[in-house]
Parts: C-alpha cells; structure tokens; sequence
C-alpha cells in the first residue's frame, strides 16, 4: 500500500532504488550525502517490514554506500533507523538513515550513537 498523505510515499527525486525500495537525499542531512533508504510500500516502522523488502532495503543500502563512497569518498558511515517518536522517529514510515562520516567532522568520534543519548556514556551504555 502506498498512503497519499506521506511524504515518503510520495518521493519522486529517487537516487537509487530496486523492486521494493528507494533511495532519496535527507531533507535535513547530518553530513554531505547523507541518503534515506525507505521501502516502497508504506510501513510506519521497521519491525513492520516483511523480510523480502528488509532484504530489498539491505541490498539498496550496499548499492547506496557504493555510491557514496565513489561521489564523496567518506572515512566511515553512520547507518540509523529510528522506530517510534520516544527514538526519533518524525516520519511515520519505515527508513533507514545512510551518512558518511569525514575525517575531522567531530573532535572526537569515538562513542558514536552513543552521543546522541544524553548521559548513556555516563550509564550503563559506556
């Protein structure tokens, strides 16, 4: 099912894609590249998606860092899936956040996610 009211859905400036996802530039990028790789169909969260599109959206992922890497020749990757608005998440259909990481983009990359969360490296998550 495709919805007519998600933006997602909707997304017509495709980067990449195959049978059952797309790839498209985030609105909002972390860094320089940064892709979402969504399927097709409409699911609000990743644990929604049937495991022939997870395998859909994995293969896209492969293809989209390929690109990645020979447009932009990132250090490293990030790679996010935000499920439900308590992680994150503001649209309301399944995708996964592609984003190359630079050499000196932060002082100090160690840790990764981890910083994201306010004080889970002073937690349980060192």
């Amino acid at each position: 099912m495709i919805k007519t009211d998600c933006v997602f859905c909707q997304k017509t400036d495709i980067v990449l894609e195959n049978e059952l996802a797309k790839a498209f530039w985030d609105n909002h990028p972390v860094r320089e590249g940064h892709l979402l790789i969504v399927p097709k169909q409409h699911y609000a969260t990743y644990f929604e998606v049937p495991a022939i599109t997870k395998q859909a959206l994995d293969d896209l992922l492969m293809a989209a860092k390929d690109l990645l890497d020979e447009r932009y020749h990132p250090a490293g990757y990030n790679i996010g899936i935000n499920v439900n608005p308590a992680a994150g998440q503001t649209v309301m259909h399944a995708h996964i956040h592609l984003i190359p990481r630079y050499q000196g983009d932060v002082k100090d990359p160690r840790g990764g996610i981890r910083k994201m969360i306010p004080h889970a490296v002073k937690g349980w998550l060192k």
